[in-house]
């Protein structure tokens, strides 16, 4: 069940879905009994709910007529795909090759692997060494392509966030 209600403290009219026990002004912040507020139209269906909501607020400012003459927000939303030029003409006009940019964006879906961020190579480590130390962290981060400076800094965040624990015999993830 979807209720058109208003405030009564700004004017705002809003969308409530189901029986709430309280519904906030979504312009004003102004908590409301749901019981004791004035709804002033409820259905079953959010996009009729929205439908009447916009027409209200269209009579509101006078401007009824015009918001009558408008498809509803199904039809809308039907007719987006249509509006507008095409991811190719845009491409094309820009003077760019639609058709080399759709094989290098296949090629980056085709790639797996290496797709981990320096700081998740860093907490891999730490997960999969059996003694984390900071030169074995290291050494596997520098063999995942991970710069030597990054990992010590990285580690020396990580200790101070608390995301992970640094003793004598290595790091530790908490």
């Amino acid at each position: 069940m979807y209720a058109v209600v208003g405030c009564n403290a700004c004017s705002n009219l809003w969308l409530v879905e189901g029986r709430q026990q309280t519904a906030q002004c979504s312009r004003c912040g102004k908590t409301h009994q749901f019981d004791r507020l004035k709804k002033f139209a409820e259905t079953d269906d959010e996009d009729h709910a929205r439908e009447l909501r916009a027409s209200m607020l269209a009579n509101r400012s006078d401007h009824g007529d015009a918001f009558a003459a408008v498809d509803s927000f199904g039809e809308l939303e039907n007719e987006i795909d249509d509006a507008g030029v095409s991811d190719r003409e845009y491409l094309e006009g820009s003077g760019l090759d639609a058709d080399e940019i759709a094989d290098a964006g296949a090629r980056t879906n085709e790639q797996t692997g290496s797709s981990r961020t320096r700081k998740e190579t860093v907490l891999d480590a730490i997960r999969t060494l059996d003694e984390p130390t900071e030169s074995a962290v290291i050494d596997y981060a520098t063999d995942h392509d991970v710069p030597a400076e990054y990992v010590t800094r990285c580690l020396d965040k990580l200790a101070q966030r608390g995301e992970v624990s640094r003793s004598r015999d290595g790091y530790r993830l908490l």
